[in-house]
């Protein structure tokens, strides 16, 4: 049984969640702005959020972000929207998106990305702490534990290894990481590799296997042990 909130300000596309998702068992709750969506989210512990950007009193940008980092929730969140600029896709996932899914769209397989989402998700945390491998972070204060031995982080590696760790092992990709520390204003190129340099030296310098993997020319995810299949 999967608990789903959706915050969507259209009702005719409400509706149609509704008859397509109540019948394969899942439980729905849902608001029609921003600010009531929020408060859900926040009051409430759900599977998943399905989250329109285009929305009355607050945007899903806006919600996203408060959701991340004022409250440090990491219940998976899709996206959906009419709009395709790669730039709101990219400020999406560095505000903390899990998926984007662009409208009009299939039921089924907004199911499945939905369900991929949870399972992923629930791999990975436990009481307010996100997990991978030997790794686990706590999603609300900069520290992280590996093989026994506490590791403590400053405020921007703790952003970092939150995102990696939430997309694991999907890549991210350098530009999103430069939006999630600084906007629209990122500093000089090499600024984003001292971080990562940091992060590698606290998580990784003392430990095997190392778990953060560059992919060239794109970006960092976490290291894939070999012989464990995608999803």
């Amino acid at each position: 049984m999967t608990r789903l909130l959706i915050i969507e300000d259209n009702p005719e596309l409400v509706a149609n969640l509704y008859d397509f998702f109540e019948p394969l068992g899942y439980v729905l709750d849902d608001a029609r702005d921003g600010v009531t969506g929020l408060r859900l989210a926040t009051q409430n512990n759900y599977d998943a959020i399905l989250l329109d950007l285009m929305l009355p009193r607050m945007d899903g940008m806006t919600l996203c972000s408060k959701l991340r980092c004022d409250y440090q929730n990491p219940v998976p969140v899709l996206m959906l929207t009419a709009r395709d600029p790669v730039d709101d896709r990219v400020q999406g996932f560095a505000l903390g998106a899990d998926d984007y899914l662009i409208k009009p769209f299939s039921l089924r397989e907004l199911d499945a990305r939905i369900q991929a989402l949870v399972r992923r998700a629930q791999g990975r945390q436990v009481q307010g702490t996100l997990k991978w491998e030997d790794l686990v972070v706590d999603a609300s204060a900069p520290q992280a534990w590996r093989q026994g031995k506490i590791i403590n982080l400053t405020p921007s590696t703790h952003k970092l290894l939150l995102c990696l760790m939430r997309s694991a092992p999907d890549v991210v990709k350098k530009h999103e990481m430069e939006y999630l520390l600084w906007g629209d204003e990122p500093p000089e190129s090499g600024a984003l590799r001292t971080h990562i340099h940091d992060l590698r030296q606290r998580i990784d310098k003392n430990f095997t296997p190392a778990l953060i993997e560059t992919v060239h020319g794109i970006g960092f995810r976490l290291h894939k042990p070999c012989g464990v299949s995608e999803e």
